[in-house]
């Protein structure tokens, strides 16, 4: 609703006719609104004027504090520097075992693992099990010829079937001390073979004693799980000087005691 103000004749005496706005009841909101605003204005320059009045920092004060803030800065910076340091003697440590496993390995490769090398060893384990089959092939054949020459002697009367039945079994014999002969070349191979493992296996300590020792090892190790039947658990092989759990001839001849 529009709301009438009286005129009064000065006015009129002086302006004349002069419109006077109306106020309507729409620009109560809008008043309201810019009375919000002045209220803030004045709250404002009122915290300001607090803050302009209030005593400032001694230059002291701000020297102190931000020296205790470079302080901190260092402080932090050092121990990261530290962490950093040890990192690096870590990793150095790290790459230089690896190196050295790398030298021990290259000479494992051309040394032992080297195909030439390798070859040699299987042809003396070869040579081994032929010449081991050849001789005791070639005893059994004399055994053989001497039981029958023995037998044969043992029926005859002549002198000269016995003289060359004596002959025979006589040569049969000197057969077996040749073929016996054969041990000796097979420890000389098998002499070669244990010092191709030997140099193999300082190699690998070494290696191991690089990474921390053969516990360190042995930590990393996958358990050894035995898939032989029970027929293949019995197939060891002969006893070796120190092992365990075999019987001996003692605890044998104790089962008949």
């Amino acid at each position: 609703m529009a709301v009438h103000r009286k005129r009064f004749r000065a006015e009129e005496g002086i302006v004349g006719e002069v419109l006077i706005p109306e106020m309507t009841d729409e620009s109560a909101p809008m008043h309201s609104e810019i009375m919000s605003e002045l209220r803030a204005i004045r709250a404002q320059m009122a915290r300001n004027s607090h803050a302009a009045h209030a005593s400032p920092a001694s230059p002291e004060a701000v020297v102190a504090h931000e020296v205790a803030e470079t302080r901190a800065m260092l402080e932090t910076y050092r121990a990261q520097i530290e962490q950093c340091e040890k990192l690096k003697v870590e990793l150095d440590l790290i790459h230089d075992a690896i190196n050295r496993t790398k030298r021990e390995i290259a000479t494992l490769h051309g040394k032992s693992f080297d195909g030439g090398e390798m070859a040699k060893v299987n042809g003396e384990l070869g040579a081994v099990v032929g010449g081991t089959e050849q001789a005791t092939q070639q005893i059994l054949e004399a055994a053989e010829s001497i039981d029958q020459a023995a037998s044969a002697l043992s029926k005859v009367d002549s002198v000269d079937q016995q003289k060359r039945l004596a002959d025979d079994i006589q040569e049969r014999v000197i057969s077996i001390f040749e073929a016996c002969n054969f041990q000796d070349l097979t420890g000389q191979r098998i002499s070669k073979v244990m010092n191709t493992m030997k140099f193999i296996e300082q190699h690998i300590n070494a290696m191991m004693e690089i990474w921390g020792g053969v516990d360190a090892i042995k930590a990393h190790a996958t358990p050894i799980v035995d898939t032989r039947d029970e027929d293949s658990k019995l197939l060891n092989g002969p006893k070796l000087a120190g092992d365990v759990g075999h019987a001996s001839q003692d605890d044998i001849d104790a089962l008949f005691d």
